[in-house]
């Protein structure tokens, strides 16, 4: 069988790189953009960084920032209807994943219509057409949505995240720039970044997992590991690292899958509205415990990547015990909780163990599992 690999057309890096996008967009030949972005970064002025640079430029645009942390299937709906009434030819996504997620699900619907009931987007959808062009500018270093084929919504009705996964979503430009995570407060810098991790070490040891894979995701975790802890204290380096190495990681994970810790966090976001970095930092270390196993030596590289010393003098069982003690550190030194107990309610342990089980992340786990499995480990959090 094959195995495919889907990127952006183009990608920008580094300190200014969103001053690209007028130069983009009119070499492009586009008119007026539909500008998704969450109210909250509207709110702080850095959608307006963007803005004004079409604005200087003449470049028309519409902003629509009607979404949620974690956008439900109303959001998207809201504005597919609201792209019909711009007269717009492109979407501009500025934000996290919530933004991206949004204006991928728009560009899907607008050019595909049979799926503008949104649910019918999960999974791996038959959609015919490429979405609505997508220029994403992303202001967190976790979801790398920017350059995945992947998107999520939830649909409050019934308190579930849908994984969405359709190669005609992904965004044919980004503009990874630090500058643009600079306002990050120091809590969300932590979460997106232990969401990055979480993609680099769940896309290294899924089923689907190959050596072009492996190089990304042994890369995004080395990245990751050095510089999380400089971005939290907002240095330059550290910003500058973090934005690369999500966008590496996200190279990855996009084209093989993930596992069972996003599948157990996706409806920790649905029903508790739980950031979904922080529901993937506490998990992960449980998981990689669960999965050790099933890893063969890849705990080792994962061990290295994550600066361990003498990992080659020591025993399958030490050097895996020192892949998931480093993550643990790493997360307790950014200040993520170390359990759920805050979080899940023990009486909702049966339906978040099926909804994980039943999670389009879940078939890439590199071990069976089961709702029981699943079960246990979300009682051992709590």
């Amino acid at each position: 069988m094959a195995n495919r690999f889907v990127l952006n057309e183009t990608s920008y890096h580094g300190a200014g790189a969103v001053k690209e996008l007028v130069p983009e967009a009119k070499g492009r030949g586009f008119h007026k953009a539909f500008v998704c972005s969450d109210p909250d970064l509207v709110k702080f002025g850095v959608t307006k960084k963007v803005l004004e640079l079409l604005e200087n430029d003449g470049m028309a645009y519409e902003l629509y920032s009607e979404i949620k942390p974690n956008p439900t299937v109303e959001n998207v709906q809201a504005g597919v209807a609201a792209y019909k009434k711009s007269g717009a030819d492109y979407l501009i996504a500025i934000g996290g994943g919530s933004s991206m997620d949004t204006a991928k699900a728009i560009g899907i619907i607008i050019n595909n219509p049979e799926f503008e009931d949104v649910v019918s987007l999960e999974g791996v959808a038959p959609t015919k057409n490429k979405s609505v062009p997508i220029f994403a500018v992303p202001t967190t270093a976790g979801t790398a949505a920017e350059v995945t084929i992947n998107y999520v919504i939830t649909d409050v009705s019934k308190n579930r995240k849908m994984v969405c996964v359709d190669p005609k979503d992904i965004p044919v430009v980004a503009f990874v720039d630090p500058e643009m995570m600079a306002t990050m407060p120091k809590g969300l810098t932590a979460a997106t970044g232990m969401d990055a991790l979480t993609h680099a070490i769940e896309g290294y040891i899924t089923a689907g997992a190959w050596e072009l894979s492996d190089m990304f995701h042994l890369k995004a975790i080395e990245i990751i590991s050095r510089s999380l802890r400089g971005a939290v204290d907002n240095t330059p380096e550290g910003r500058a690292d973090m934005a690369l190495g999500q966008y590496v990681a996200g190279m990855g994970f996009s084209n093989v899958g993930l596992g069972i810790v996003h599948s157990m966090a996706h409806p920790l976001g649905a029903l508790y509205d739980t950031p979904h970095g922080v529901a993937n930092a506490i998990i992960l270390p449980t998981v990689m415990a669960y999965n050790a196993e099933a890893t063969g030596e890849k705990y080792r590289e994962i061990a290295r990547a994550m600066g361990v010393q003498g990992v080659d003098s020591m025993s399958q069982e030490e050097y895996r015990r020192a892949a998931v003690d480093a993550v643990k550190k790493l997360s307790q030194d950014v200040g993520i909780p170390a359990d759920l107990k805050e979080i899940v309610k023990r009486e909702d342990i049966p339906f978040l163990a099926q909804s994980a089980y039943d999670d389009a992340c879940r078939p890439g786990n590199p071990k069976e599992t089961s709702v029981e499995e699943i079960t246990k480990l979300y009682e051992s959090l709590i």
